[in-house]
């Protein structure tokens, strides 16, 4: 039984590159905006978070034996 509203095989193809071009916008307020906005210059990643504490641990670790002559 075939149904002629679905499209089959290239006409599906071709019907779903029909909504390639479409745009559609996001409207939020703008504290929200700028809440987001400042977000970004944050590290909010946890394995990056993960990475840069195991950093600072080797650091201070380092720093025990740093000999500094005058």
């Amino acid at each position: 039984m075939s149904d002629n509203n679905m499209p089959m095989g290239q006409d599906t193809h071709d019907h779903d590159m029909t909504y390639e071009n479409e745009q559609s916008m996001v409207t939020i307020p703008l504290r929200e905006y700028d809440k987001l906005k400042a977000q970004g210059q944050y590290i909010t990643d946890p394995s990056l978070i993960s990475i840069i504490d195991k950093i600072e641990e080797l650091t201070r670790a380092l720093r025990k034996h740093i000999v500094r002559k005058l």
